[in-house]
């Protein structure tokens, strides 16, 4: 039995996704068993077919599975949402219609139940329904109203999952006409040596121009909810790489990099033909790492050209010093929260000590973020740390004046 419903497959798009596939799951899961029948599903009209989105049928996956499409026309569901078979149906066998549809034998179907998924404009989205090879006499109004109640439910998931998805297509939107119309600038904040006092380099600070004005972290963390966070990544480090070719050398660049862009391999394109000596790849602290072994990978390909490879915001959670450990960066950036009041606060003035002993152990360099007083710079300097940056030493300007401040005319 049951040899004749699957059809071809679809991909997932359109597909219920996360939490509302999964309670639609557990909703069919429970109307299936109250009923005693073998098979449950929600399915989608799209395009003339029925695609099974979510189904629940223990032991049938070669009958029917989530994915699984057929014609409209070949199924039950047209018929009952224009009247002519009922939503419930104890026996088949009892409607000329059904039995006169190749499906009922060839499935076979010998009870039914399915009612119409509306969403809240009205417009039915597919079918909640229950079928069974065997006629069940035992079906009744009450069922049906059963079905009716979580055929409800799984509108309001969809609904909800519809509206999520619309929000996410409109971020995406915006996120591809910021990227086509290049709707995002630099500004430039000057990184000096301690000893001797000097600018040696640039953070390349990214700022977005559409209204309202909201701060760069909020761009990406929308971007990447939207699932096009690498995309705006790629291009905005595509463009803050280009100042390495107007600033002499060896003045050097450093852009901020998420672990899922480097992870998806795009960054070696990039940063193709530049003086990579000269690059300074920070790996952004407030993002989970999944895979260290996959993100040194594909780190090592641009410290091997010449890349040094920082970790940002250090002192600010437990997520940095995650990375430092891993990563064995090149450089150690403070974060501005450890930095702020170092010289007065005995506590954030141990943590700095202690960073600056694991760079001296480990080769590698500390660059103290957010530098505002005399004082603080005095007691950073007396760490040990090498660079610094912050409104003290110099404010985040644009490119021209990027350019004087390493007397390039």
């Amino acid at each position: 039995m049951f040899d004749g419903l699957v059809g071809s497959r679809t991909g997932a798009d359109g597909g219920l996704q996360g939490l509302a596939g999964g309670s639609i799951r557990h909703q069919l899961a429970a109307v299936r068993k109250h009923l005693g029948m073998e098979v449950a599903f929600v399915s989608q009209f799209v395009n003339g077919r029925s695609v099974f989105r979510e189904v629940d049928a223990p032991g049938l996956a070669l009958l029917i599975k989530p994915g699984d499409q057929r014609p409209l026309e070949d199924l039950y569901c047209p018929h009952i949402l224009a009247g002519r078979l009922p939503e419930l149906m104890a026996n088949t066998a009892d409607h000329s219609l059904a039995r006169s549809l190749p499906l009922t034998a060839v499935v076979p179907i010998g009870a039914h139940l399915s009612v119409p998924i509306r969403l809240p404009d009205g417009q039915a989205y597919g079918m909640f329904c229950c079928f069974s090879p065997h006629p069940n006499p035992s079906l009744n109004a009450r069922d049906l109203q059963v079905m009716r109640v979580f055929a409800d439910m799984a509108a309001h998931e969809i609904s909800l999952a519809h509206a999520a998805e619309q929000a996410r297509a409109a971020v995406a939107a915006r996120i591809e006409q910021v990227i086509a119309g290049r709707q995002f600038g630099f500004r430039y904040q000057p990184i000096l040596s301690m000893q001797p006092f000097q600018v040696v380099g640039f953070e390349a600070l990214c700022r977005f121009v559409p209204e309202p004005y909201r701060t760069p972290d909020m761009w990406f963390e929308e971007a990447h909810a939207a699932g096009c966070g690498e995309r705006l990544e790629v291009a905005v480090l595509r463009h803050a790489v280009e100042a390495l070719r107007l600033l002499p050398a060896p003045v050097f660049i450093s852009v901020n990099a998420s672990p899922a862009t480097i992870l998806g391999g795009a960054l070696p394109g990039v940063f193709a033909g530049l003086p990579m000596q000269r690059l300074v790849l920070e790996v952004t602290e407030h993002a989970q790492v999944p895979d260290y072994a996959a993100l040194r990978d594909a780190l090592a390909p641009l410290r091997h050209a010449g890349a040094k490879v920082a970790i940002d915001d250090a002192g600010a959670g437990y997520s940095s010093l995650h990375h430092i450990l891993q990563l064995r960066p090149d450089i150690i950036k403070l974060d501005m929260g450890l930095t702020r009041s170092v010289d007065s606060d005995p506590a954030k003035r141990a943590l700095a000590a202690a960073l600056c002993h694991f760079a001296r152990e480990t080769g590698c360099e500390i660059v103290a973020e957010g530098i505002e007083t005399e004082a603080e710079f005095a007691t950073l300097e007396s760490l040990g740390v090498a660079k610094g940056q912050g409104y003290l030493l110099g404010r985040p300007g644009d490119l021209a004046t990027a350019r004087e401040m390493v007397g390039v005319g």
